[in-house]
Formats: structure tokens, C-alpha cells, sequence
């Protein structure tokens, strides 16, 4: 089974939770009052669907860890890529901001999914 009490084992989780509530957080645009509470909440939901998306991600990784941190590498440089695209492309930020607010978002997935990785080899050796 693993030692589950380890770094290794509970930081790539805890890591993929605080970002994935980070990632959440943008959600809360979403709410203006001059649209009913009934589409506030139906615009809320909606923004949500990366998050949920991250959710059943990390749910997959939690039980397949190698598999889950090949899926996060990937889809945070990704999300990296598409983020900076629209951000720059959107507001004309610099370069440099651009990259900030890209590091900041997706770069902790990638963390993630490099932490699954490791921790599925090193618990493998010892099998």
C-alpha cells in the first residue's frame, strides 16, 4: 500500500486541492447584480467546469498516481500555454506579466503532477 504518511505521498494532493480552490476562486465573477440570483447561479456552475474537470483529475490521480501525474504535467503546461495565449492576447499585458500570471495558475498542476510521478516510482522500487 505505501507509506501514506509521507511528503511525498500528501503533497502533490494538498498542492492540487489549494490550486484547484485557487483556480476556483475566479468563479466568483460570475456574480453581478444586474442578472437575477437564478442566473447568477447558473453563470457560477458554468465557471466552475475547470474546476470540476480538476476534481475527477485528481480523483484519477489519487488512485493511479503515475497515470494522474502524466495527465497533470501535461495539462498544466497546457492550461500554461492557452493561459498565456488569451491573457496576452486579451489585455496586451507584458510579456513578463503575462508569464506571472501564467506561472501563478498553471505551473502548480505541473508541480503536481511531477510529485505524482515521483512518489508512483519511489513507491514502486520498494515493491
Amino acid at each position: 500500500m505505501g507509506n501514506k504518511w509521507g511528503f511525498l505521498y500528501w503533497a502533490p494532493r494538498v498542492l492540487c486541492i489549494l490550486a484547484i480552490l485557487f483556480v476556483s476562486m475566479f468563479a466568483l465573477d460570475s456574480f453581478s447584480p444586474e442578472y437575477t440570483i437564478w442566473q447568477q447561479v447558473e453563470a457560477f456552475l458554468i465557471h466552475l467546469i475547470p474546476s470540476y474537470i480538476l476534481v475527477a483529475l485528481l480523483v484519477v490521480a489519487w488512485k493511479w498516481e503515475q497515470v494522474g501525474g502524466i495527465i497533470f504535467t501535461v495539462a498544466g503546461i497546457a492550461f500554461g500555454v492557452l493561459i498565456f495565449s488569451l491573457n496576452y492576447g486579451r489585455n496586451q499585458f507584458s510579456t513578463a506579466q503575462s508569464l506571472m500570471n501564467t506561472f501563478l495558475i498553471a505551473f502548480p498542476f505541473v508541480v503536481v503532477g511531477v510529485l505524482f510521478i515521483l512518489h508512483a516510482r519511489k513507491h514502486k522500487q520498494k515493491v
